[in-house]
């Protein structure tokens, strides 16, 4: 039995179209935007699928946009797989979104909290007065030793991401980190400035966590239901208490972020799931803990290998088996229908279809030939199509003995 954990990605991971493809596949992905939308006061999947990134990088935006896009995803992996982990972290932001899935946090309330989050840590610091870089190629305690100096010396800068062996951020003032970089640079590290609104994860963000501290006590807290592992200590939250403190002290504090995915490989881990946008995570896992095989569950992503990974046994790939899922897509629209129930159809035929292009997509990427249980899935996926369609009896048996016929699997599934 694999030792599973789920790692929530933070700001960053935003981008135009993002959770589209997931919303459009899976109705419980787009009821929960809709429910963040009613928190919000407006409409996030207009937002995220077709809005100005300019907007939508706005903290304040950015924030409930990833946590909600993380929470899809989420309820969508529990519907379609139903595994609970033995561990969830988040990157700063990303720890409020793993919060909620280990149900400690509402989603309603986690929607509220983060909008309120981001527009705080945006006020704390005028706009260019802060700023941050991500650091390549130098240990942790030079990086700390520079930073050190500038502050004594000059203005704040401090480490603020401890990401990886190989990558951290600093975040302060925008001069000290200027400095900072030139200082790094002559020791041989690679220095990128990055576009953020504010130095987050340093001690310019108090009067943000002053007011957020604030803010966290009109709000209630429930059991974890599985533990989830704290930014600024780099283990387990003890209980459910030390949610408003630890995520105060967290604006303030380095995301200890390195420390953290170690100790999910001490614990026995072997799994981890990014459940979010892009794969800013599972790529930061290859620095980390090498060997920990990281997936990212998204359907522009990793999501049929998730599957894969999660099947009672391993199933061997069936050669030529994308045939079956060529003609599958191409009977799913050739076919003609009968049904102008606009509901039915959309759920019926448009999801399901939409869900056998994924399934082909994902496959290519990977280069992989679809095992027995996806070829039978994609003839089912067909079959409720042909059925929606109302299609007749005789038509649908022909269209799969065609099918059956030209892919030589006659032998691989039962008749339909």
């Amino acid at each position: 039995m694999k030792k599973v954990a789920f790692l929530f990605p933070g700001q960053g991971a935003q981008y135009i179209g993002m959770s589209k493809k997931l919303c459009e596949m899976f109705p419980e992905a787009s009821e929960t935007f809709d429910e963040a939308s009613e928190v919000l006061g407006f409409d996030l999947k207009k937002l995220c699928f077709e809005g100005d990134i300019r907007e939508l990088t706005k903290t304040e935006n950015t924030q409930p946009a990833i946590l909600t896009a993380s929470v899809a995803a989420f309820r969508v992996f529990m519907k379609e797989i139903g595994v609970n982990p033995s561990y969830a972290a988040g990157h700063s932001l990303g720890e409020i979104s793993a919060l909620c899935c280990a149900g400690a946090i509402g989603f309603s309330d986690a929607v509220s909290l983060v909008r309120q989050r981001g527009k705080l840590m945006q006020e704390a610091v005028p706009l260019g007065t802060g700023g941050m870089a991500a650091v390549n190629g130098l240990q942790q305690a030079e990086i700390e030793e520079v930073c050190k100096s500038i502050t004594e010396s000059d203005q704040l800068v401090v480490a603020s991401n401890l990401n990886s062996k190989r990558q951290i951020v600093i975040s302060g003032y925008a001069e000290a980190v200027k400095k900072a970089g030139e200082e790094l640079r002559k020791k041989g590290a690679t220095v990128i400035p990055l576009r953020v609104s504010a130095p987050f994860h340093s001690p310019l963000m108090q009067p943000a966590a002053d007011k957020f501290c604030e803010v966290l006590k009109g709000y209630s807290f429930s059991d974890f239901k599985w533990p989830v592992i704290s930014n600024v200590t780099a283990a387990p939250y003890a209980n459910k208490d030390e949610i408003p403190s630890l995520l105060t002290k967290q604006i303030i504090s380095p995301v200890r972020w390195l420390e953290s995915m170690v100790y999910l490989n001490k614990n026995g881990v072997d799994l981890a799931i990014e459940m979010g946008p892009k794969t800013v995570l599972k790529n930061l896992m290859k620095d980390c803990v090498p060997d920990m095989k990281t997936l990212s569950y998204d359907p522009e992503t990793d999501m049929e290998a998730v599957k894969s990974a999660f099947s009672e046994k391993a199933e061997k790939p069936y050669a030529d088996g994308m045939k079956v899922l060529t003609k599958c897509i191409a009977m799913a629209v050739c076919t003609k229908n009968r049904n102008f129930n606009n509901e039915e159809y959309d759920r019926g035929v448009v999801e399901n279809y939409r869900k056998l292009v994924s399934m082909k997509e994902g496959l290519v990427k990977a280069n992989e030939e679809p095992t027995t249980s996806q070829i039978k899935e994609a003839l089912t996926l067909l079959k409720t199509i042909f059925a929606t369609k109302k299609v007749p009896d005789d038509e649908q048996r022909e269209r799969f003995e065609e099918i059956i016929d030209e892919t030589g699997i006659r032998g691989l599934v039962d008749s339909f």
